[in-house]
C-alpha cells in the first residue's frame, strides 16, 4: 500500500466505504477498522516469566488480516450474507465468528457456554485487500 497513488488508494477505499453506508443503514454495523501493514506489528510473549518483545509479525505467512468488522446478525447466515457481500470476499477470505461475551471483572469469573448451533447475535468478519500479502522481507 506505501506505493499506491492517491487514485489507487481510492479506488481500493471506495467500495469498502459503500459496503460499511450499507451495514451502518441495515443497522448490522457494530465496529471495524483497518489495520497497518503486518511489518508494524509489535509480538510479545511471556517465557519462563520473562517478557520478549519482537518487532514484526509472530507469524511467517502470506496472508495478513488487513482489519475487521463487527457485525450485529440475527444468525448465521446473515452474518454470512453480509460476508458474501464484503469487497474482499472476491479476492481474500471472510472469516465469520460469534462473538463470546465476557462479563466485566466482579461478576461470574466462568464464561457463559454459548450452545451449539446458537447464534449469540454478534459476529466478527475479518475483512482483507491485501490478501494473499507479498511474503515478509
Amino acid at each position: 500500500m506505501a506505493k499506491m497513488t492517491p487514485a489507487e488508494m481510492q479506488n481500493m477505499s471506495a467500495p469498502y466505504m459503500g459496503y460499511t453506508e450499507a451495514m451502518i443503514k441495515a443497522g448490522a454495523f457494530v465496529g471495524g477498522d483497518r489495520l497497518e501493514r503486518s511489518g508494524t506489528a509489535t509480538t510479545a510473549r511471556v517465557r519462563d516469566g520473562k517478557t520478549q518483545v519482537l518487532d514484526g509479525p509472530y507469524a511467517d505467512t502470506k496472508e495478513q488480516l488487513g482489519g475487521y468488522y463487527l457485525i450485529e446478525a440475527p444468525n448465521l447466515d446473515a452474518a454470512l450474507s453480509w460476508a458474501a457481500r464484503c469487497p474482499g470476499a472476491a479476492t481474500g477470505v471472510m472469516e465469520v465468528r460469534p462473538v463470546v461475551s465476557m462479563k466485566r471483572a466482579g461478576a461470574a469469573t466462568a464464561m457463559p457456554a454459548v450452545p451449539p448451533r446458537q447464534w449469540p447475535g454478534t459476529a466478527t468478519a475479518n475483512w482483507s485487500p491485501f490478501l494473499p500479502a507479498a511474503p515478509a522481507t
